[in-house]
C-alpha cells in the first residue's frame, strides 16, 4: 500500500548505497560511505586480504553473521559491501521499528528472487529484537531463504538467542584508530565528488582535535568535519580554514561510549576495581574519571569503593573502610560534580593502602566448612542460659569470661566439636 510506513530498505542485487543517488543534502558520512571492500577503512583483522570473511566474499558464499562493535565502526557499511560483493539483494531492517510480519514479507520476496543472487537481510540493533522475533528468523536461515546479518553494540552472548547465535559467525569490530579516522577525514577533504563540496583547509591542530574527539567513531568525525567546515566558511575567507575552535564548536563535547547496562559499563568498572586492587593510583583515577565523565551514577562508584575497602584492603589498613564509607556519605550528600572530590580521595587512598584479603579468605573457609558439615550444634558452654530449664540442661556450664584473663585471651573451645581443630583466619 502506498500509505504503508517504510520499515525497511531494499537495494537490488549488486547495488550499494554508495552507487545509488543520495537525496539532496545527504550528510557527509552518507556520501563518503565506501563503495567497495578495498575502500573500507579499518577492521583489517576480519576483512583484510586473506581473512576468512574476505575469502568468503570473494567466493560469493557469505554465511549468516553477527557484527558486534561500537557505534561508527562500520557494521552497516560492511554488511552492505558484503551484499554487493556477492551480488545479493540487500534488505535493511531496523529492530526498533520492524517486526515478524515485515520479516515474513521480505522472505516471501526472497524466495522469488533466490536464483538471482539471493537476499541478505541486515537487522540493525538485533539486540532489540525479543526472543520470539529472533526465533522467527531461524527457519528462514536454516532453509536458506535468506542470509542473515545482524549488527549490535551489545554482547551477543547475552543479547542474541543461542539458537540463532549457533547458526551465525560472530565478528568483533573494534573502534577505529587515530590513523584510520585521519585517513577517512583526509579522504573527505580530497574527494570533490562525494566529500566536502568546496575547497576547505583543515589546520593541523584542528585535524588532531577532530580525531581525538571522534573517539574511534568515523560517522561522528565526518559529521563534525562537515559542520566545522560550515562554521569556517561563514567567516567569508576565500578558502575556509577549519580551526581547532571550529571542531570544538561542532563536536561540543566528546561523547564517551558508555552503557550503564552493557559491556562498556562492566569493562570500565572492572578496570577500575583491578587498578585499585593492584595498587596503581594513576590507573585507578583514570578509570574513575572515565566512568564519571561518561555519566555513571556516582553512588554506584561509591558503593564499589566500600566493597573494595572491605574485600581488598581489609585488615591491611583498617582505616580504609571508614574512609570509603565517609566518601559514600559525602557523595550522596553533595552530588555531582563536587562528589568527585570524596570519590577521588577515597580511590587514591585505597589504591595506595596495604592490601589484605584475609577477611574474604576467612569467610570463604567458613562457608566451605558449613557446606561440608551442615548446621552443627552450638557447644553447650557457649549457649545463653536464659531460663532455669536451660541451666538444668547444661547451657552456659563451664563458660569462662574472657575479661577475667590477661588481654582477654583464653584457651576455650568456641567452635563446634567437629571443627575445633579447623583454622579459618590466616593473618
Amino acid at each position: 500500500m502506498a500509505d504503508e510506513p517504510r520499515l525497511f530498505e531494499i537495494a537490488p542485487s549488486g547495488s550499494e548505497s554508495g552507487d545509488e543517488p543520495l537525496p539532496a543534502g545527504a550528510p557527509l558520512a552518507a556520501r563518503m560511505r565506501p563503495r567497495t571492500l578495498d575502500e573500507f577503512v579499518g577492521q583489517q583483522r576480519i576483512i583484510g586480504p586473506g581473512t576468512a570473511l574476505r575469502t568468503a566474499a570473494e567466493q560469493r558464499k557469505i554465511p549468516s553473521l553477527v557484527l558486534w562493535g561500537p557505534p561508527g565502526s562500520g557494521k552497516t557499511t560492511l554488511a552492505r559491501l558484503l551484499a554487493k560483493a556477492v551480488g545479493a539483494r540487500f534488505v535493511g531492517l531496523s529492530a526498533v521499528s520492524a517486526g515478524v510480519a515485515d520479516l515474513r514479507r521480505i522472505v516471501a520476496d526472497a524466495r522469488r528472487v533466490r536464483a538471482r543472487g539471493g537476499t541478505i537481510v541486515f537487522i540493525d540493533e538485533i539486540h532489540r529484537f525479543n526472543k520470539a522475533q529472533q526465533d522467527a528468523i531461524l527457519p528462514f536461515v536454516e532453509r536458506g531463504d535468506i542470509t542473515f546479518i545482524g549488527a549490535t553494540t551489545e554482547n551477543p552472548s547475552f543479547e542474541v538467542n543461542s539458537a540463532l547465535l549457533s547458526r551465525s559467525r560472530v565478528f568483533v569490530l573494534a573502534s577505529l584508530g587515530p590513523d584510520e579516522i585521519g585517513a577517512i577525514v583526509d579522504r573527505a577533504l580530497a574527494d570533490r565528488e562525494r566529500g566536502l563540496p568546496a575547497a576547505v583547509e583543515l589546520a593541523p591542530e584542528a585535524r588532531a582535535k577532530l580525531i581525538a574527539l571522534a573517539d574511534g567513531d568515523a560517522r561522528s568525525a565526518l559529521n563534525a568535519l562537515e559542520l566545522a567546515s560550515e562554521i569556517a566558511a561563514s567567516r567569508g575567507t576565500a578558502v575556509p580554514v577549519v580551526e581547532a575552535r571550529d571542531v570544538e564548536e561542532a563536536m561540543q563535547r566528546r561523547a564517551l561510549r558508555y552503557d550503564r547496562a552493557g559491556d562498556e559499563h562492566y569493562d570500565l568498572i572492572s578496570a577500575f576495581i583491578k587498578s585499585v586492587r593492584g595498587s596503581d593510583p594513576d590507573a585507578a583515577v583514570y578509570w574513575l574519571a572515565r566512568i564519571l565523565e561518561a555519566g555513571e551514577d556516582p553512588m554506584f562508584v561509591a558503593r564499589r569503593l566500600v566493597i573494595l575497602a572491605g574485600e581488598d584492603v581489609g585488615l591491611g589498613d583498617p582505616q580504609a573502610l571508614p574512609i570509603a564509607t565517609a566518601a559514600h556519605y559525602a557523595a550522596h550528600a553533595i552530588g555531582m560534580p563536587e562528589a568527585m572530590f570524596p570519590l577521588v580521595e577515597a580511590t587514591l587512598y585505597l589504591a595506595q593502602a596495604k592490601k589484605s584479603n584475609s577477611a574474604l579468605r576467612a569467610y570463604a573457609a567458613a562457608q566451605q566448612a558449613i557446606e561440608e558439615t551442615g548446621t552443627l550444634p552450638v557447644p553447650l558452654h557457649l549457649r545463653n542460659a536464659a531460663t532455669g530449664l536451660m541451666k538444668q540442661l547444661g547451657y552456659g556450664q563451664g563458660y569462662q569470661y574472657a575479661h577475667d584473663f590477661e588481654d582477654a585471651k583464653i584457651d576455650q573451645q568456641h567452635l563446634p566439636d567437629e571443627l575445633k581443630e579447623r583454622t579459618f583466619f590466616e593473618p
